[in-house]
């Protein structure tokens, strides 16, 4: 959530090297953020990324 807060999005991609996981463990990891309302997904495919949710999503 750092590097989220610092950068404003962060990609699949970027979490898995950070978190050093699986693409498998990323997508449940993320995924749980979003049911939580802590980020939300902006776009579809390679350009996919994740940006910390506004009050109200």
């Amino acid at each position: 959530m750092l590097y989220l807060k610092e950068h404003g999005k962060i990609s699949n991609r970027e979490y898995r090297q950070i978190a050093n996981i699986s693409d498998e463990w990323a997508r449940v990891d993320l995924a749980d953020l979003i049911l939580k309302g802590l980020v939300r997904l902006v776009g579809k495919g390679r350009g996919a990324h994740y940006v910390p949710a506004q009050v109200g999503d």
